[in-house]
């Protein structure tokens, strides 16, 4: 399988997936940290990360697959979100946590 395979199976298996340096337990950059503390803030109990700091080639390749640039990147029901600040303003407005209710009704 090829990297932008993998990268694929894990947006399309899991209704909200965090492209992050580090885990959500012990994030390694504060905008990681933020995009998570935001997520959890709006309700996200099924929140699955991928460190992209263990995969070197996920890493590379996820910008390419995505079309951004930075880490952390944020994806709901497999369509690119953004990064911390789009999160961020999702977050303030309400918006993620609508957004996160919907991911429980389908």
């Amino acid at each position: 399988m090829s990297v932008m395979e993998r990268i694929q199976a894990e947006v399309e298996s899991h209704p909200i997936v965090l492209f992050m340096k580090g885990t959500a337990q012990f994030p390694m950059c504060g905008f990681s940290s933020r995009a998570v503390q935001a997520l959890k803030a709006a309700g996200a109990d099924e929140l699955h990360t991928v460190n992209v700091l263990e995969d070197p080639e996920i890493r590379a390749n996820l910008p390419r697959y995505s079309n951004w640039p930075t880490f952390p990147q944020l994806f709901i029901h497999g369509e690119l979100i953004g990064g911390c600040d789009i999160t961020m303003e999702l977050f303030e407005s309400g918006e993620l946590a609508r957004m996160i209710s919907e991911t429980h009704s389908q």
